[in-house]
C-alpha cells in the first residue's frame, strides 16, 4: 500500500516536469519566430515607406526627368542634340519643373534688339494656356535667329503667376542648329528656355521677358 502511494505522488511531479519542459520549448521556438519575423516585419514597413515615398515624389506637381525628357524629344525633333545634356544640367541646377513650354520665337539684335515669342503652358496640375511673350534685348550681340523654345518652368502653380516680367541673363552662343538655354527669374518663379533654331547670334544681352496672355508687338 505504501509502494503505490509513493508510485501515485511521483507521477505529478513527472506531470509538472513534462509541463514546464514544454512550455520551455514553446517559448524557445517563439522566440526563433519572433526573431525569425522581426526582420520581416522591418523590410515589409521600408517597403511601405519607399513606396510612399515614390507615390510622393510622383504626385507633387512635379515633372520627371524621364518625362521631360521624351516631351523635349518629341517636340525639338531627332536633330536635338544635345537637349538631353542641357536637360540634366537643368535637372542638377534646379530639380523638378512644374511645368513647361513649347513654343517658337524670333529675335534679332545690334546691340539693341527684340524677341517674339508664343507656345502652350502645361502645368503638372492639369492647366493648360496658350502664352505669348516678348523682351527688349540689350548687350554686347548681334545676328539674328528662329528658334524652336522648350522652356522649364519651375515654382510655378497658379497660371496668373506667370503673366509678368521675368529679368534674364543671357550669355550663349548660337550655332545652325544648336542647343543653348538661360535662366528667366522673377521671385520664386524660374523659366530655363531651351532654344533649338538656325541662324547665327553671339555675346550676352541683359534685358527681360514679358509673358501676357494675348499677343503684343510692344517689346516694353
Amino acid at each position: 500500500m505504501l509502494i503505490l502511494t509513493a508510485a501515485r505522488s511521483v507521477r505529478p511531479d513527472r506531470r509538472r516536469k513534462v509541463a514546464a519542459r514544454q512550455r520551455y520549448c514553446d517559448m524557445q521556438t517563439g522566440d526563433v519566430i519572433r526573431n525569425a519575423a522581426r526582420p520581416l516585419a522591418y523590410g515589409c514597413v521600408l517597403a511601405l515607406l519607399c513606396c510612399a515615398a515614390s507615390f510622393a515624389a510622383a504626385d507633387d506637381g512635379t515633372y520627371a526627368q524621364d518625362s521631360v525628357l521624351k516631351e523635349a524629344g518629341d517636340f525639338l525633333g531627332a536633330g536635338a542634340e544635345g537637349v538631353a545634356e542641357v536637360i540634366e544640367k537643368l535637372f542638377q541646377d534646379l530639380g523638378r519643373p512644374t511645368g513647361f513650354i513649347k513654343g517658337s520665337e524670333a529675335s534679332g539684335a545690334l546691340g539693341i534688339g527684340a524677341r517674339y515669342g508664343n507656345g502652350t503652358l502645361q502645368l503638372k496640375g492639369g492647366a493648360v494656356q496658350t502664352v505669348h511673350w516678348t523682351g527688349p534685348s540689350i548687350g554686347f550681340d548681334a545676328g539674328a535667329n528662329a528658334s524652336k523654345v522648350f522652356v522649364l518652368v519651375y515654382h510655378l502653380h497658379r497660371v496668373d503667376d506667370l503673366f509678368q516680367r521675368f529679368p534674364a541673363l543671357d550669355g550663349s552662343f548660337y550655332f545652325v542648329g544648336g542647343v543653348s538655354a538661360n535662366y528667366h527669374q522673377s521671385g520664386d518663379i524660374i523659366l530655363a528656355p531651351i532654344r533649338l533654331g538656325g541662324g547665327l547670334r553671339a555675346g550676352v544681352n541683359i534685358g527681360y521677358m514679358k509673358y501676357t496672355r494675348e499677343k503684343t508687338w510692344n517689346p516694353l
